[in-house]
């Protein structure tokens, strides 16, 4: 299943994977999708589409700060 909330995609991320969301890997992770044309970056567009990947960004942002992604997370 690709998450189409925040919700879907933080439970996939902590519980599915058994990732932890640590400011330290969401920064790894921002940075690695900063570039668009990175050959990683241009298969995940590729498989699951621009706005897929933009949302992706977004809720890693959003899970670096706790409040709203608590809010986020409530209103799926």
């Amino acid at each position: 299943m690709i998450p189409e909330t925040y919700a879907q995609w933080h439970r996939c991320i902590t519980i599915d994977c058994g990732l932890s969301l640590t400011p330290e890997f969401i920064a790894q992770r921002l940075a690695a999708m900063a570039d668009p044309q990175s050959d990683d970056n241009l298969r995940f567009r590729r498989l699951y589409g621009d706005a897929h990947w933009q949302r992706v960004q977004r809720w890693f942002r959003l899970a670096n700060e706790p409040r709203a992604a608590l809010d986020a997370a409530r209103s799926a």
